[in-house]
């Protein structure tokens, strides 16, 4: 039973030692996979995040199976 976690671009780079798989058990919302994920209790609020590929929030829950993958904020110019 496994919650599969993404971390992209300057997340990956600043949270090496991130998990990439969470035990389901421990997580019932996305912001529970971060938490369990970096071992940092508040996911920061310019983190955007998805499950299974649709951009939600951050008490969206979570199941067994899902992907959940955060991004930083995207800027252009």
């Amino acid at each position: 039973m496994a919650i599969y976690v993404k971390f992209f671009a300057s997340l990956k780079e600043d949270i090496p030692d991130a998990l990439r798989e969470v035990d389901a058990a421990d997580a019932a919302t996305v912001s529970d996979v971060w938490a369990a994920a970096t071992r940092i209790a508040d996911m920061p609020a310019h983190v955007v995040c998805s499950v299974n590929h649709s951009h939600e929030q951050i008490d969206h829950p979570v199941k067994d199976g899902d992907e959940v993958a955060f991004f930083p904020p995207i800027t252009g110019g």
